[in-house]
């Protein structure tokens, strides 16, 4: 592949429910020791973000931090600034941040939070998330969020903003208002339409396009049980809106249909295809896999967050990490 399909390569935490919580620390150290120069931080159901992001820092001496993305039901405009400045000074690290509406299981059902007018709150989110890591002191009052009087009392990190979507209406925020856009959990042919419909978005706020990123689950010259990690990963998107149609355009309606019947997770696990994870998926020998990484390029994604598969035989995703280093 030349520089012209070749995306930017990074790195991002899987936090696969199946492998010890500080893994995660050994796939960052991995990470920077292969030369991958960006790390995402999420949040899932184990460390706060911001937690293991200084964590990460103290571990590591130059890759790059970006936390989330967090949720903007969950977590308001200031305490995400301030948590990102309180990475960035105690780390010295660059530090970014990437925000998203998340779902209703960890809004509704972990946090009890409400999730109705989550565009709305991730829209004003941006809006004010702007001012504050760049040092301001907003005086904002929106339908959603608000913030009044403060200013960060650490240097303003100046963080770049992402923004996670998949509709379209974060797809259209995203092109309103982020660096970055990211997607997870996507094929080449949905990325395409997505990096469309973000292009016009941005044309229409009159701004440039911002970058594209995909997080894709990874393994080279994979075990049986990287695949059964990635396929246990797809099973709760079969039936999701959005999800399942783009699976039905990819050539899986008939695995789709049996997810909306709510069978068992076993039995459906059971009925997910390697080629279904494939659609999805880096998986394969090294060859293989470059040559999935070209069709995202070509779909316009300029950035690949390798979530590498981490099991017995490959621990913390070393060996995936290694066979795709920028640094060969």
């Amino acid at each position: 592949m030349d520089s012209a399909t070749t995306p930017r390569l990074t790195v991002s935490l899987g936090f696969w429910q199946d492998r010890p919580a500080g893994e995660a620390l050994a796939t960052a150290q991995a990470a920077e020791r292969l030369g991958y120069d960006e790390l995402w931080v999420g949040e899932m159901a184990t460390y706060d973000a911001f937690a293991l992001a200084t964590a990460v820092g103290l571990r590591t001496e130059r890759i790059r931090l970006t936390v989330g993305p967090l949720a903007v039901p969950v977590r308001d405009p200031m305490t995400i600034a301030r948590g990102a400045a309180s990475v960035a000074d105690l780390t010295g690290r660059r530090v970014d941040v990437a925000l998203g509406t998340s779902s209703p299981m960890v809004v509704e059902a972990w946090h009890g939070r409400d999730r109705s007018r989550s565009l709305t709150r991730l829209r004003e989110s941006v809006t004010v998330l702007r001012e504050l890591l760049d040092g301001g002191k907003p005086a904002f009052t929106g339908r959603t969020v608000g913030s009044r009087g403060y200013r960060l009392r650490l240097d303003a990190p100046k963080s770049e903003l992402t923004v996670a979507a998949f509709g379209d209406g974060a797809v259209r925020v995203a092109g309103a208002a982020a660096d970055r856009m990211v997607l997870n959990l996507i094929t080449p042919e949905s990325a395409a339409s997505l990096v469309g419909r973000l292009r016009e978005a941005a044309r229409e706020a009159g701004r440039p396009v911002p970058k594209v990123a995909a997080w894709v689950s990874a393994a080279v010259d994979p075990s049986e049980e990287a695949i059964e990690q990635i396929r246990r990963a797809v099973v709760g998107y079969l039936a999701a809106p959005g999800y399942a149609e783009m699976f039905v355009e990819a050539g899986f309606a008939d695995v789709v249909a049996f997810a909306r019947t709510r069978p068992h997770p076993r039995e459906l696990l059971a009925a997910v295809p390697v080629d279904l994870v494939r659609s999805v998926a880096l998986v394969g020998d090294e060859k293989a896999v470059r040559e999935r990484i070209a069709a995202y390029a070509r779909a316009g994604v300029d950035e690949i967050a390798l979530l590498a598969a981490s099991v017995d035989s490959d621990p913390a995703g070393e060996a995936t990490l290694a066979a795709l280093s920028p640094a060969r």
